[in-house]
């Protein structure tokens, strides 16, 4: 089992794609990154040797964040944004959409299931 920034690799995957399981790792990026790593881009994650991996390991290390610490420097400019009270931070604790997407209809994924709405009981009329 090839494990590549903590994350298992699918074994039956081509290299190219199996690196992209791995968080801030694109096609382009898992491209350049076997280039560096002098590995075939068609090779098989299950038919890569440990001296590969440990290039593999390497290249992804000098290319910049990755894994657990890119999902931290989202949060915090997420967060940053939030603190400061700029649009995008306010959309952001209405958890609306940020890139100015219409949400009168729409906007399911981001806003969450619809609330049931409580229909009024009309009053009995007067005679």
């Amino acid at each position: 089992m090839a494990r590549v920034a903590g994350v298992d690799l699918p074994q039956n995957k081509r290299a190219e794609i199996g690196l992209t399981y791995i968080f801030g790792v694109g096609r382009s990026r898992a491209q350049t990154v076997l280039r560096q790593a002098d590995v075939d881009i068609n090779t098989r994650i299950r038919d890569l040797d440990e001296e590969q991996l440990g290039r593999i390991r390497t290249a992804l290390e000098q290319g910049g964040d990755i894994e657990g610490d890119l999902r931290k420097r989202v949060q915090l400019d997420i967060k940053r944004l939030m603190d400061i009270g700029c649009y995008r931070g306010l959309r952001h604790r209405r958890s609306l959409p940020t890139r100015g997407q219409r949400t009168h209809t729409n906007a399911r994924t981001r806003k969450g299931p619809r609330r049931a709405t409580i229909a009024k009981k009309k009053a009995p009329g007067k005679k």
